[in-house]
């Protein structure tokens, strides 16, 4: 049975509006990541801004929280008992190519992204994924593919456009509200809600890049080149490996995905110690359109159960690469490092601060039931321990898993200045972001 205070929620919103019972109300429910349970009230999918406004006055009379999440992909499970607000209906995106700046419906996703602002020569700051939606991950930092050569994506917004939490429109930026805007600049989603984002594009014409696989036999080869590449590369260059074992039976492999802002000669010039190794079996790196940003790594883009942990390591120096090669790789998907450093290694606006780790350790796996899902955590566990002292304890925002809160990205006295400003912008808790700061 709809409980009564949801029964008035059609006549606040013009949206659509699926409760408990209804058809299509549980697939609207879910996040891009099925093995996350939540069980929320209703969900509501707005107009447009004033649609939003509209849903949180409402909520503030019935008294229950809202959880936002345009495309689902951050979600955590904290969104049990409150109204799901989906916002990809706020899809509007506009390209200044003369002010080289965008303005980003909350809707939109990375992958728009691209294709509107490439044929302008100009690039945001996406990650791997075209299906990701910009303001959630901006919100998060956002830490992707050009952040060696620009910092994250929270470095590059003018202003946030939100709805506060007594349903009122505000904007966000360096002059107006700006104690809000360094919250939402990196500090997730727990003061106000995003409905559109200004940022700042930059000019780039060349991409090379793609990912290669050799046999799991030739891993020792491939992560020793690949300390050796990273050692020294310029902040152009992005490079990732990742050691992988696919569903099937398929034989384990490790890769090197690679994006450089840059001409293809020049990167192959980097790449050359890869390029000497034997044995390659697919993949392959070359000049790319901006546009096909996302078949760098292909992700899949259709949701999925899995269980993910990062980790930011203070070092990689050969006893950490033992470490990551000492055992099978299943359970998990994949074992992959991530080179950080460059722009990344700078202050910048928001609560994040510099990130002094050069290097990030990801461990994903799937978990198809709660007993696939229990052995992936436990193998990652058994990896971390076994990395020792050289997981810092640090994290990014972008990479929080089920065991983690904002309060891990940051200082102490940010996370402190946060929660005080959580009080004075949402002082009745009524939005509640995938990751909240924790006590």
């Amino acid at each position: 049975m709809t409980e009564p205070s949801l029964l008035s929620l059609r006549d606040a919103v013009r949206g659509e509006v699926l409760l408990p019972g209804e058809e299509g109300f549980d697939a609207a429910r879910k996040p891009y990541n099925l093995a996350v349970v939540q069980d929320v009230r209703a969900v509501v999918t707005a107009a447009d801004a004033d649609d939003v406004a509209a849903l949180v006055r409402y909520a503030n009379q019935a008294g229950v929280p809202i959880a936002v999440q345009p495309t689902g992909h951050g979600a955590s499970g904290t969104a049990a008992g409150a109204i799901l607000l989906r916002t990809g209906r706020l899809d509007e995106l506009s390209v200044d190519p003369e002010a080289r700046t965008a303005r980003i419906g909350a809707g939109v996703t990375s992958g728009a992204v691209n294709a509107a602002t490439a044929p302008h020569g100009l690039i945001g700051k996406p990650g791997s994924s075209p299906t990701v939606s910009v303001a959630g991950y901006t919100l998060g930092g956002g830490a992707g593919f050009f952040a060696r050569k620009y910092g994250m994506s929270s470095d590059h917004v003018i202003e946030f456009e939100v709805v506060d939490a007594t349903g009122e429109p505000r904007k966000a930026n360096a002059e107006e509200n700006p104690d809000l805007f360094h919250a939402l600049a990196g500090g997730g989603g727990d003061f106000a809600i995003v409905t559109a984002l200004t940022v700042r594009l930059h000019e780039e014409r060349e991409l090379f890049g793609g990912t290669t696989f050799w046999p799991d036999s030739r891993a020792d080869e491939v992560f020793a080149a690949f300390r050796d590449v990273t050692a020294s590369a310029p902040q152009e260059l992005s490079v990732w490996v990742s050691r992988a074992q696919f569903p099937g039976g398929a034989p384990a492999m490790v890769a090197v995905t690679v994006a450089y802002l840059g001409p293809e000669t020049d990167g192959r010039v980097l790449l050359k110690p890869f390029e000497a190794i034997d044995g390659v079996l697919n993949g392959a790196w070359k000049a790319l359109p901006f546009e096909e940003l996302a078949t760098i790594t292909n992700d899949p883009v259709d949701p999925g159960p899995s269980v993910s942990r990062a980790e930011l390591l203070g070092r990689f120096d050969a006893g950490t690469i033992a470490v990551l090669l000492a055992e099978p790789v299943a359970p998990l998907l994949a074992l992959q490092v991530r080179h950080l450093g460059g722009a990344l290694t700078g202050a910048r606006p928001g609560p994040r601060g510099p990130v002094a780790e050069e290097y990030l350790v990801y461990l994903l796996g799937l978990a198809p039931t709660k007993e696939a899902g229990a052995a992936v955590a436990a193998k990652q566990a058994e990896v971390v321990a076994a990395l020792g002292d050289a997981v810092t304890g640090g994290k990014l925002a972008t990479f929080l898993g089920a065991t983690d809160t904002l309060a891990d990205t940051m200082a102490p006295d940010e996370a402190e200045r946060l929660r005080g400003l959580k009080k004075k912008w949402d002082p009745q808790g009524r939005f509640v972001a995938n990751f909240p700061l924790g006590e």
